[in-house]
């Protein structure tokens, strides 16, 4: 599944317009489907989408391994066809809790602002305590991690329309990075893909190609990630709660600087 199309456009350029071929990052909805039930439909950029569903249930905290999924495949009987390979059907394991209209709240919330965010922080800070310990990482290994990203970003280089995100061990080293139009489903795609390959959440970081918002930071939290950086600046909620939920925010990691937002005791 490619992540980008061709368009044709008129381009402007000092007020004269021509007609030529750019790139567009692919986009389209996945309706998640949890034992036989609609949970979500979130727009994605197709690829990775069984990933996708893993890690949106996994940081909407349904599960905590992949033993607690029987399974995860797409529906291969869509009765409308513009529905064929957009619907993912997710069966877990008997005794797991589907607690549905959390997930459809903090579903909502997340692609909104106001007073549907504060169920969503209730909700996050309501999982025990904070994080404690995790990794630790020089700031000399943070400053790689934009180039190394951007290296990665395939799909950006052609649209310029792209997130993505990344797990990062102590030495910079990056594992599953994931583009995607949306910076949640990107991060939810590695997230889905750590839980697979069994990675010790605790030994990694997790860095984004943009900004680092509230639902981001919870993401982290709750896949056990105690470090999140991003090229761009963080939210005030996302600085304010890494506090809360003992997530080390990191923002502006440009050249050879960068900002400690929350718990820098992490950075070294």
């Amino acid at each position: 599944m490619t992540l980008f199309e061709a368009r044709l456009v008129t381009a402007f350029v000092d007020g004269a317009g021509s007609s030529r071929e750019d790139r567009v990052a692919h986009e389209e909805p996945l309706e998640i489907q949890v034992q036989g039930v609609s949970c979500a439909v979130v727009m994605r950029t197709p690829g990775h989408d069984e990933e996708l569903a893993l890690g949106f249930l996994a940081t909407e905290r349904v599960i905590e391994s992949v033993a607690d999924v029987v399974s995860v495949r797409h529906c291969t009987t869509a009765e409308d066809p513009e529905s064929e390979g957009n619907v993912i059907r997710v069966v877990l394991r008997d005794g797991i809790d589907l607690p549905l209209e959390r997930i459809r709240r903090n579903t909502y919330a997340s692609s909104s602002c106001g007073l549907c965010g504060k169920a969503t922080i209730e909700a996050a800070l309501s999982h025990g305590p904070p994080l404690a310990g995790g990794l630790t990482v020089s700031a000399e290994a943070i400053y790689l991690l934009p180039d190394r990203l951007r290296a990665e970003q395939g799909a950006f280089t052609e649209t310029g329309g792209l997130h993505a995100a990344a797990l990062f061990d102590d030495g910079a080293v990056l594992s599953f990075v994931r583009e995607d139009v949306g910076r949640h489903n990107a991060v939810d795609k590695v997230v889905g893909a750590a839980l697979r390959e069994g990675v010790p959440r605790n030994e990694r970081g997790l860095f984004v190609s943009g900004r680092v918002s509230f639902e981001i930071v919870q993401k982290a939290a709750a896949f056990g990630v105690a470090i999140v950086a991003g090229i761009s600046a963080p939210t005030s909620l996302a600085a304010k709660y890494g506090d809360a939920l003992g997530v080390t925010v990191v923002g502006f990691v440009r050249g050879r600087s960068l900002n400690v937002y929350s718990r820098p005791e992490r950075i070294r």
